[in-house]
């Protein structure tokens, strides 16, 4: 028998940083999702206010082993 996985798509956002900003959207995932496996970021990007970073934003996506 083989395993079977499932993708999913989050954007994690923090004002701290990009790592920060994964970490929160792996922490998401984990509240409501069993067999969290793997992720991956898959884009990068922040808003700009009064010319400093203002927020750090990642797209993440997250494999599960399905039961």
């Amino acid at each position: 028998m083989s395993d079977t996985y499932k993708l999913i798509t989050l954007v994690g956002v923090s004002s701290k940083s990009y790592a920060d900003a994964t970490q929160n959207a792996v922490s998401a995932a984990a509240k409501t999702v069993r067999n969290l496996g793997w992720f991956e970021v898959k884009e990068m990007r922040g808003r700009i206010q009064d010319g400093r970073i203002a927020e750090y934003q990642v797209m993440v996506e997250i494999g599960f082993k399905l039961e």
